[in-house]
């Protein structure tokens, strides 16, 4: 047809495919991949599309200049629609045939907005996954993912529910090891998810009971299903799983088992546990994973590493880390009762395979203890609106010493660290855990490919990439206390990106840098970075990169401390490119601008000054305790009181008296009651929370 342009030929539908005309380009891509809707895109633009036809039953047909003959009918997603081609699942012609349907619509529009229809205005649909019942889901999945997603249910999982807005309207749930969106209005056929096909029916099913357990929780549905305004647009639920009985039953095995030992720690101090006491807490570990609970089983393994870098005099020991740590025990234990599932962990597989996705690398931190070294190499699943993580350890030999610049060159998927941390990963061998690890094998010739970043970092979603930083912290809603909550990495890491940078100082007195940065709603962000010995040049390479002239973003963990927004860096996106600091070379040895000091409000510095003595008595043991630590103890607890902080005060004043009355081993609950009303009271205050009141009780 050389000399000739095919004009796409549609007849006036009698329905209007309103799930068709909700397909995004990046819906399409998700549904496909991008080549095929940059190719269809192509054809349909240079006039090659289909002859497209609708029938009364609202199938959508198209003919094809090559002849093809391809069908979408109505209630089916893209994968079970006919094509006369011989590609497998989504093809280019199913595309087109949706590009050729909208091009259509959209002049239908556009001839009809001259006449002020309605119709022609594209609206905000706010709706609920929650209204398909079983018998839907049944019919759209089939009964063997309804009786796969029940097994699971059984077992209980916790779910992270997004509903839909006017900016993001895509209804999202996080499962623990997978993402399910609903890109199309009261449509199954187009749900999406990052698991493997095997996977995909029995993980929408999970997704639509979570949207049904919020719903049915807070009540909060209007009649036709759609969220009322006051509803929380984020919600955490636990759906299904133990039952108290259960868990009680439970916590007399494995939990009680690394309780006891937990105990016999906060008794002796750290310094008494020798390699024997280390392969208890080992064994422990091994049997609460067994049993699966994941969450404590993580809690004891990071108290592990810190007895460990004690041991071995390494910079990761920390007596505030290790108190909390032994307190973390004791209040999943307590809580464990009211949510079994997101208190103890749930029965999930240990990783779920995904199907191809495309990860890109937001920077890498580098830590470790004197006989080893780790790199954690984060990434940003665009498809799922999440950040994942990778992590790699090497052994070291006895005279080696590896910085962060030194461990760049290595190798990991085939390439250098260094370029791994600025790279785009697409892989078809991927696998993710509960706590949002991610394993990726090479497997075979370009099944997994590691491409230069590019713009990558501009065209992540807004869940990932954020203009404004506040309202993003708004819409997180309410979490559990840290002491509690799911032990998920990289849940905060974002990338934040910039407008302006005001100011850039090191703070010698805490080996810091601070740096203050705006975002283009105007958000002030404090950008604060300690110095890692293992990454000497660190430091340097952070204030070289947010002194560029030209700042694009900043990569790191996001949160909120002492009111303020507060990101802890991974990578900076420059005009040179992407700088990651912890991979930086340098000694450490420029001299930088001093920051601002800033000043600490009473209650932080009540708190801060009582949880100290209280991580100084667990550091000791209680049952060597010197006189310094008790006086140290009393004089927290007068400061507590000058501060209002009458509960937190009380309860130092208890454990002192317990110490002094009864002996150490009754002292154990007291000190671990302080310890959790203290740790829970500053985490409140710190992120700016109203719910603590003037005695120092966190509300509910």
């Amino acid at each position: 047809m050389t000399g000739t342009t095919r004009t796409t030929r549609t007849t006036q539908p009698t329905t209007l495919r309103t799930d068709l005309l909700a397909l995004t380009p990046h819906t399409l891509v998700s549904l496909a991949n991008r080549g095929l809707v940059k190719r269809a895109e192509k054809d349909v633009a240079a006039g090659s599309g289909p002859e497209v036809t609708v029938s009364d039953d609202g199938t959508v047909r198209g003919r094809f200049p090559d002849g093809t003959d391809t069908a979408l009918p109505p209630g089916l997603g893209l994968d079970a629609a006919d094509c006369g081609c011989a590609a497998t699942g989504v093809c280019r012609h199913h595309i087109g045939l949706v590009l050729a349907y909208q091009r259509t619509h959209q002049r239908t529009a556009e001839s009809a907005r001259e006449g002020d229809s309605p119709a022609a205005k594209a609206e905000f649909v706010d709706w609920t996954p929650a209204e398909f019942d079983d018998d839907a889901l049944t019919a759209a999945l089939g009964r063997a993912a309804l009786l796969a997603a029940q097994r699971v249910k059984d077992r209980g999982y916790v779910a992270r529910l997004h509903r839909p807005t006017a900016a993001d309207p895509e209804p999202r749930v996080e499962l623990p090891t997978c993402t399910v969106r609903f890109p199309v209005p009261h449509e199954l056929g187009y749900a999406l998810t990052d698991a493997s096909a095997a996977l995909r029916g029995e993980v929408v099913v999970l997704a639509a009971w979570a949207f049904r357990a919020a719903d049915g929780t807070d009540g909060a549905k209007t009649a036709d299903g759609a969220a009322t305004p006051n509803t929380p647009r984020t919600t955490e639920v636990s759906v299904g799983g133990r039952t108290p009985t259960a868990t009680a039953h439970l916590t007399d095995g494995p939990l009680r088992t690394a309780l006891a030992l937990a105990d016999d720690l906060l008794l002796d101090g750290v310094q008494q546990a020798g390699p024997v006491f280390a392969g208890s807490l080992a064994r422990a570990q091994e049997a609460l994973t067994g049993a699966s609970l994941h969450w404590p089983a993580g809690a004891v393994a990071e108290l592990r590493e810190q007895i460990d870098a004690y041991a071995t005099r390494g910079t990761h020991y920390e007596a505030e880390r290790f108190a909390l740590l032994l307190a973390e025990l004791h209040a999943r234990h307590r809580a464990a009762g009211h949510d079994p599932v997101g208190v103890l962990g749930t029965k999930e597989a240990p990783e779920t395979p995904l199907r191809r996705v495309r990860l890109v690398a937001l920077g890498c931190r580098i830590g470790g203890t004197a006989r080893d070294r780790t790199a954690e190499t984060y990434f940003a699943h665009a498809e799922a609106g999440i950040a994942l993580v990778l992590r790699k350890r090497w052994e070291l030999t006895e005279d080696q010493s590896l910085t962060g610049h030194e461990l760049a060159g290595r190798r990991l998927l085939g390439s250098p660290l260094r370029t791994l941390a600025t790279a785009n990963v697409v892989s078809e061998h991927t696998s993710r855990a509960a706590d949002r690890t991610v394993s990726i094998s090479r497997g075979r010739i370009a099944a997994t490919s590691v491409t230069p970043l590019g713009s990558a970092w501009r065209e992540l979603p807004g869940s990932l990439l954020l203009r404004d930083t506040a309202a993003h912290l708004r819409a997180a809603g309410a979490r559990p206390p840290r002491l509690i909550r799911p032990r998920v990495e990289a849940e905060s890491v974002r990338v934040v990106e910039v407008a302006a940078v005001e100011s850039v100082g090191y703070d010698p007195a805490a080996q810091r840098l601070e740096a203050v940065v705006r975002d283009p709603a105007g958000n002030e962000i404090l950008v604060r970075a300690a110095y890692n010995p293992l990454c000497p040049g660190g430091l340097d390479a952070l204030a070289a990169a947010l002194g560029d002239e030209e700042v694009h973003g900043v990569s790191g963990m996001l949160n909120r401390a002492h009111g303020r927004i507060v990101l802890d860096p991974l990578a900076v996106l420059t005009s040179e490119g992407v700088i990651i600091p912890d991979l930086a070379p340098g000694e450490g040895d420029t001299t930088l601008a001093m920051a601002r000091a800033r000043s600490t409000d009473p209650i932080t510095t009540a708190l801060d000054s009582a949880l100290t003595a209280l991580a100084q008595a667990a550091h000791q043991g209680l049952r060597r305790l010197t006189t310094p630590a008790r006086t140290r103890l009393t004089d927290s607890a007068a400061a507590l009181q000058r501060a209002g902080l009458h509960t937190a005060a009380r309860l130092i004043r208890d454990l002192d008296t317990t110490l002094h009355r009864d002996g150490a081993t009754a002292a154990v609950p007291a000190w671990v009651d302080a310890q959790i009303q203290l740790a829970v009271s500053l985490e409140l205050h710190v992120e700016g929370a109203e719910g603590l009141d003037t005695a120092g009780n966190p509300d509910g």
